[in-house]
């Protein structure tokens, strides 16, 4: 394949993706707003090479091939050849914006744009853009992409086209994702949140909810998922998993527990009242757990390890 990639993002989720187009060969032309955030980014993605390497995934003179593949730049105009842009910029719809304003002024003959986006469906993103003519001039070729962090270990992406999108333009990405061994998902139609966030926040909100009850501790709720079912689901599905257990025992559970699983709308206490007492998450030291004494090189290795063995591809043998 001989597609460059544009890149547009200096964090983690730009950083991982440049990992998966380099580690599958392609010219990746990363595009930063300052000389701090490309240095931010060779870092970060070294970072992953490096623990790529220390697991076995590749050899240290693979990684510096795959290295070549990788062009930093703060000018758009350096990526004016690329056919293929991945946008991963902060979700905020004026800053999304302005990206697909520049792109479609220095590169008019991309194929398609695929923002990162974790919540905001493409219909969105346009309808506050109806007027520019910049961004119309691109409209028909802005898909979501969405993926999970970190994207060149976890393979799902899910796919979200607007009103606008050119036909086929989405089947063409889920096949490019297909290349980079990549599992892409087109949905029928968008939905804010998308499939994964969805799943996960309807469960985050019945785990809330349980602790508020007095049911039960956030450890309880986290051993509970770690050792009954979610190991399960890491090799079947929840609709396999169904018609397996049988659909009129399903049924009977649905009349039991749906009255009584939570359907708020609005913030839970648990989490409104960490963040008021500033208790943030890991990166404060405290959230729902107390982060100050934890080995987090050990936590990061535990939330690594149901990925490695997804990283099966075959890594560039020559420099681009």
């Amino acid at each position: 394949m001989n597609r460059s990639v544009g890149i547009i993002g200096s964090g983690i989720i730009a950083s991982s993706l440049a990992v998966l187009t380099t580690g599958h060969g392609l010219d990746t032309y990363v595009l930063v707003r300052s000389e701090a955030a490309a240095r931010r980014l060779w870092k970060t993605f070294r970072d992953h090479y490096s623990i790529m390497i220390r697991q076995g995934i590749l050899k240290e003179e693979q990684e510096k091939i795959c290295e070549s593949f990788l062009h930093v730049t703060q000018d758009y105009a350096d990526l004016a050849g690329c056919s293929i842009f991945m946008e991963a910029v902060a979700e905020d719809r004026g800053v999304k914006a302005s990206v697909f304003r520049e792109i479609a002024k220095a590169c008019p003959e991309v194929e398609m744009i695929c923002s990162a986006s974790s919540a905001i469906t493409p219909d969105m993103m346009l309808e506050e853009q109806e007027e520019d003519p910049w961004i119309s001039r691109i409209a028909d070729r802005l898909i979501i992409a969405h993926p999970f962090n970190p994207p060149h270990m976890v393979p799902y992406f899910e796919l979200c086209q607007s009103a606008q999108t050119r036909p086929g333009l989405i089947e063409e990405a889920a096949a490019f994702l297909r290349t980079l061994h990549r599992e892409p998902v087109i949905l029928k139609k968008p939905t804010p949140g998308f499939i994964g966030n969805r799943l996960q926040f309807a469960l985050f909100r019945e785990a809330m909810q349980l602790v508020e009850e007095g049911i039960c501790e956030c450890e309880d709720i986290d051993r509970a998922l770690r050792y009954s079912f979610c190991p399960r689901y890491t090799s079947i599905g929840i609709f396999e998993h169904m018609d397996f257990a049988g659909l009129g025992l399903d049924e009977k559970n649905c009349r039991l527990l749906f009255p009584i699983i939570s359907d708020r709308k609005d913030t839970p206490p648990i989490l409104a009242d960490l963040l008021a007492a500033g208790k943030t998450g890991t990166a404060a030291g405290e959230g729902f757990y107390d982060w100050r004494e934890r080995d987090m090189e050990a936590y990061a290795q535990r939330v690594n390890e149901p990925f490695w063995k997804f990283m099966d591809w075959e890594f560039p043998e020559s420099e681009s």
